[in-house]
């Protein structure tokens, strides 16, 4: 008996290691949702605010087009950049809310929609606020990230006040 109880050992070892089990697995990434594009919207907000020109291109795709309020369209992450400089001014600052949206069935492109406020000061260093809407189209990109591919807004008029 002495004998055999090694090679039982041996095999005992050699069947829990090479018999499938149940075992954990790779669990595949969770299904993106409206709600992820909205959470990227406010790290692409946070990023513009800390860093300025750089952190708000860092959400843009390299061949993203940007459609401005009245100007013709802007095509290519580096040639969007070179209009962004504004963003680097601690004067000026770009907030913006997310108000809907959507993701495509095969959950690699969507779209976000909402209202922007641009601080900034005028000539007599008085605060000035503009106010509009925008769209944003978020593709998922080969490494896994979300960028913008597509980005408008236009200009809207000083809201209501509830009072």
């Amino acid at each position: 008996m002495k004998s055999f109880l090694p090679i039982f050992v041996v095999a005992f070892l050699v069947a829990t290691i090479v018999l499938p089990g149940k075992r954990p697995g790779v669990s595949a990434a969770p299904k993106p949702t409206v709600d992820t594009l909205k959470q990227l919207e406010g790290e692409f907000m946070k990023a513009a605010l800390e860093r300025g020109s750089k952190g708000y291109m860092s959400y843009y795709a390299e061949d993203s087009v940007e459609v401005p309020n009245g100007a013709p369209l802007i095509s290519g992450k580096a040639n969007i950049a070179q209009g962004m400089g504004f963003l680097d001014d601690k004067n000026n600052q770009l907030i913006w809310t997310p108000v809907g949206g959507d993701i495509s069935a095969s959950g690699d492109l969507g779209y976000t929609y909402g209202n922007f406020e641009f601080h900034s000061k005028n000539k007599e260093g008085q605060p000035v606020i503009e106010y509009g809407k925008y769209t944003s189209i978020w593709k998922l990109q080969k490494d896994g990230s979300w960028k913008v591919v597509l980005d408008m807004g236009n200009s809207s008029p000083h809201p209501k006040s509830d009072s």
